[in-house]
């Protein structure tokens, strides 16, 4: 059984699948503000954020740029760390938890959590890239 399941870790196919399911988030956000541009610069407006237009478009850029990168498996250094500083970016913009009362304070900082740990997902992927491509090269040398 154990050697089923360190194939399966090995394998290109889960890794890619790995990716995928992290940057689902990353993607369907993204398209969203292109898709629907005025609901894009209603989020913006509402977090107090002006030209609306220029945050939308370059919130869907950074989304979906980062998470390409990372799909890409090509820079996903530079992709994990778009999208960490997007997600930090977003919980001190608008998830600011600190500020506000309950229920809506409890929220928030649910939400900015979240963030925290969808940034330790990248940086693992970061990390787990890394540790791929060398072991690679280290194959290859063999």
């Amino acid at each position: 059984m154990q050697r089923y399941i360190n194939t399966a870790l090995d394998s290109g196919w889960l890794w890619l699948l790995a990716r995928l399911c992290l940057m689902v988030i990353f993607i369907s956000s993204g398209l969203a503000k292109l898709l629907d541009v005025e609901g894009g610069m209603t989020e913006m407006r509402a977090a107090g954020l002006r030209p609306d237009w220029l945050f939308t478009l370059a919130s869907a850029a950074v989304l979906l740029i980062g998470a390409a990168l990372i799909l890409l498996n090509r820079w996903v250094w530079l992709g994990a760390g778009m999208l960490s500083v997007f997600l930090i970016l977003t919980i001190a913009i608008v998830h600011t938890f600190w500020t506000m009362s309950a229920p809506r304070m409890q929220i928030s900082l649910y939400f900015a959590l979240e963030h925290i740990s969808v940034i330790g997902g990248l940086w693992v992927t970061a990390i787990a890239s890394r540790l791929r491509q060398r072991l690679a090269d280290v194959c290859e040398e063999s």
